[in-house]
């Protein structure tokens, strides 16, 4: 017996509607693709930054 909060309210994961599991595993997914783009970002962000720095350095 899971629960999930949504708005605030808990619901129980076995009492959901086949629908509304399959949308939960669909958001569980979703998460995972944004964290994954997220950690993306930050790497591309940091490579950028060195870039840019070495930048200035072939610049001087």
């Amino acid at each position: 017996m899971a629960k999930i909060k949504i708005d605030d309210k808990e619901y129980d994961t076995d009492k959901l509607s086949a629908d509304a599991k399959k949308q939960i595993a669909a958001l569980q997914v979703v998460d995972g693709e944004i964290r994954r783009l997220q950690v993306q970002l930050g790497i591309a962000q940091t490579a950028r930054s060195v870039h840019a720095e070495l930048l200035k350095a072939a610049l001087a």
